[in-house]
């Protein structure tokens, strides 16, 4: 279990370059997106029940992450610990996330504990947790960052009268081909963009809630187009936010690497 909260910890920019480009689409593209944490209650507060458990494994719901910490709702009820509760609005660093997934279609990405999980149930019993979530968590061992057409594949699905008959060879998904590829909107919105702060150079300055620039927003959700459109208008690498963040620190982050190399070609500091 150690080991699949690593790996969702590792992966954890897909989940929030997925988020970043979910709250700019007019029509929503995922019916669900969650991180899982773990929490324990600090010493004082701690139960002595000696049945009480020491941490327990939540889902966050409405998440917004902003470089330092991850925040949501907890969507579910503790079982043992006090210092939570379920609809509590938390901020967590990121060493207590151990999971995290969105689902789009009705297929679920990431879910590295989930896939444990299902890996130690029968058939029976992993059909009826599908059916309990709603959604095609795929097959054991498999754990998608992004749908495949985001790397130039597709998923080619079987139909008719022998479709429940064939088994076709499912592969993992290649990391390194992931982390190769932009995110498609990235790429599609590189022109708009573009086009956008030729017409009006002041929305380069203009800053969200958390003090973030298109830059510092784009930095942190990997889009290298965006980044390098930001630029080429003058922004600038060095910005720092009220959080103290700078461009360059929010793609070091989450370890955009590409983001990064083109921010220090611009002039960015570490």
């Amino acid at each position: 279990m150690k080991e699949a909260a690593a790996k969702a910890r590792k992966t954890f920019r897909y989940f929030w370059r997925e988020m970043s480009w979910e709250r700019r689409r007019i029509i929503p593209g995922l019916e669900l997106s969650a991180v899982k944490a773990t929490f324990t209650d600090p010493p004082e507060i701690r139960s002595e029940d000696p049945d009480a458990l020491e941490c327990e494994h939540m889902w966050l719901m409405d998440v917004d992450f902003d470089g330092r910490k991850i925040e949501g709702t907890l969507i579910n009820a503790p079982s043992s610990l006090q210092s939570v509760h379920e609809g509590d609005r938390v901020r967590i660093p990121g060493r207590q996330l151990c999971d995290w997934m969105y689902v789009t279609l009705g297929e679920v990405y990431g879910g590295f504990t989930v896939d444990l999980m299902r890996s130690r149930m029968s058939n029976v019993e992993r059909k009826q947790h599908d059916q309990a979530w709603g959604f095609d968590f795929g097959e054991v061992g498999m754990v998608n960052l992004v749908p495949p057409d985001y790397i130039g594949e597709t998923t080619a699905k079987k139909k008719g009268l022998f479709a429940r008959f064939s088994h076709p060879e499912v592969k993992p998904q290649d990391y390194a081909k992931v982390a190769e590829n932009e995110h498609p909107m990235s790429i599609n919105m590189r022109e708009s963009l573009d086009e956008t702060l030729t017409e009006n150079s002041d929305l380069l300055n203009e800053a969200d809630d958390n003090g973030y620039t298109f830059l510092h927003q784009l930095a942190l959700a990997g889009s290298l187009d965006g980044v390098d459109v930001c630029l080429n208008h003058g922004a600038d690498p060095n910005g720092v936010a009220e959080n103290g963040m700078t461009p360059y620190t929010l793609a070091k982050c989450l370890g955009w690497k590409r983001v990064m190399a083109r921010l220090q070609e611009a002039g960015a500091t570490g």
